[in-house]
Formats: C-alpha cells, sequence, structure tokens
C-alpha cells in the first residue's frame, strides 16, 4: 500500500476508534457498534495483516480531463 493511502486509513482508524470511545461513553451503543462493525477490518488489522488490509480499500479512481470535460458539458446542457 502506498504512503498516501495509508495515512489515510491510519486517520480514518484514528477517528473511528476516538469516536467509538466518545460514544460508549455517552451510552450509545447502538451507534458506537455500528461504527465498529463499519471499520472492524482497519482496526484489527492495522499493522498486523497488511493483505487484509488492502483487500478491503478501495481506491477512487483519478478523473480525467476529457471527463471533465464531459461532466461540465452535460451540466450546461442540463441548464439551457
Amino acid at each position: 500500500m502506498d504512503a498516501a493511502m495509508e495515512r489515510r486509513v491510519t486517520v480514518a482508524t484514528g477517528w473511528a476508534s476516538t469516536r467509538i470511545a466518545v460514544l460508549d461513553s455517552d451510552e450509545r451503543y447502538e451507534d458506537s457498534y455500528a461504527i465498529a462493525q463499519e471499520f472492524q477490518e482497519w482496526i484489527t488489522c492495522i499493522g498486523e495483516n497488511q493483505n487484509m488490509l488492502e483487500n478491503s480499500i478501495q481506491a477512487v479512481p483519478r478523473m480525467s480531463k476529457r471527463w471533465l470535460h464531459l461532466r461540465r458539458d452535460m451540466a450546461k446542457d442540463s441548464q439551457a
């Protein structure tokens, strides 16, 4: 996994862990459980099983200039 993606996972995992702790302290256990389930693979395998972590991450594709021009043209057409 590249460094930028690893930083994103680390930030998201830190946020999820902190949010779970806050929700637990507020006794909002259903919300806490939902976040724990959503981030379970990242929280439990970060630093341990790199393959499992990489399989659970989907990178957003980069948009080409051609796609951006097509989108801009479609927006102009819908406004007319």
